[in-house]
């Protein structure tokens, strides 16, 4: 009943909000879970069995999913999580319908356990530059305890099959199982200095620029000015290895403070985009410099701060809809007589 009314709840934001979505998925999984998972389920009628299992066989897929659109900011879907929901509904209807086999079920467990990992490796790739300190204090102990659960689940399943449906494994199972929703519902409310756990379409589109400030009567008001110097006159964003740890030793304040200026006063997420914001505008700038027009566009990214040329051309294509290439003959021209390409608005 928890996860009924927790799914109904994020049903309503699902259309709007991909965490609310990808969460709705998630539970949905875990309520058929929970069902199958139950004493005598092996007795329904196989028709109800069907169901229940095929709403729960891509769990693990709705898990990865959901990992990502939590612990970051800019994910997307992919064919391949298409591709993978995909093969756990053939492998759930090959275990109601048919004779799974040993093979099967290895195959089974193994994609399971690699759609953990990638899921997992969403909540702690970003913890560097995670800009909000609820989310990023709860990303190790969130995979820790999912890791664990799963590890056990599956173990348990291969070790005693079929324990998880018997005392006393099922009282511990739901109990684990518990406490994880409670958990997956701490995360998902997560205040961010007043802000919603995944920003609005314009806080996603916003730009940083010199220009950001906070409340005339905010007490950081001099850190950013701080900030904002060390930005505009030292250019402190063209270091290819700038962190939010050398960053706060510049300004000789702690990390989590710096954190807390940069995503509660100037209302940015994540450092590497609050960074590369400042070296994509420079970037922009120095490809619409008729005097820089023959300077190579890999010097360019390498003078604004990027470290390589593949980075850049992703996070420059993400930002602008076009080529760093076609972003200079849109606005230089290109060859004589050419027509500008469209600038996306």
């Amino acid at each position: 009943m928890l996860l009924l009314f927790r799914i109904v709840t994020l049903a309503r934001d699902a259309r709007g909000n991909p965490v609310s979505r990808y969460s709705a998925l998630l539970l949905t999984g875990i309520v058929a879970y929970v069902v199958e998972s139950a004493p005598d389920f092996g007795a329904l009628d196989l028709r109800w069995r069907f169901l229940v299992h095929l709403v729960g066989a891509g769990t693990p897929v709705a898990f990865w999913l959901t990992m990502g659109a939590i612990f970051t900011d800019e994910f997307r879907p992919r064919w391949y999580h298409a591709l993978a929901w995909l093969v756990f509904i053939m492998l759930g209807v090959l275990e109601t319908l048919g004779r799974p086999t040993y093979t099967s079920a290895a195959l089974h467990s193994a994609l399971l356990l690699l759609c953990l990992l990638l899921g997992i490796w969403h909540v702690l790739a970003g913890r560097a530059t995670d800009l909000v300190e609820g989310r990023r204090r709860l990303r190790v102990w969130y995979a820790v305890a999912i890791a664990l659960y799963t590890v056990l689940s599956v173990a348990s399943d291969w070790i005693w099959p079929g324990a998880l449906s018997s005392a006393p494994f099922s009282l511990a199972n739901a109990a684990a199982l518990a406490g994880l929703i409670f958990l997956f519902a701490a995360v998902g409310s997560l205040p961010s200095s007043g802000a919603p756990l995944v920003p609005t379409a314009a806080r996603a589109a916003q730009k940083p620029t010199s220009n950001d400030s906070p409340p005339a009567a905010s007490p950081d008001v001099a850190l950013i000015e701080a900030l904002r110097r060390l930005i505009d006159h030292d250019k402190i964003y063209r270091e290819p290895d700038l962190s939010v740890t050398s960053l706060a030793q510049k300004l000789d304040i702690p990390e989590y403070r710096l954190r807390r200026l940069i995503n509660g006063q100037l209302g940015h997420r994540n450092f590497s985009a609050f960074v590369n914001g400042y070296r994509l505008a420079e970037a922009e700038a120095a490809l619409r410099d008729p005097g820089q027009a023959e300077v190579p566009i890999l010097t360019i990214a390498l003078d604004a701060g990027f470290g390589s040329i593949g980075p850049f051309n992703r996070a420059f294509k993400a930002h602008t809809g076009l080529t760093p290439t076609e972003y200079r003959r849109a606005h230089l021209g290109g060859a004589e007589g050419a027509e500008p390409l469209p600038i996306p608005k």
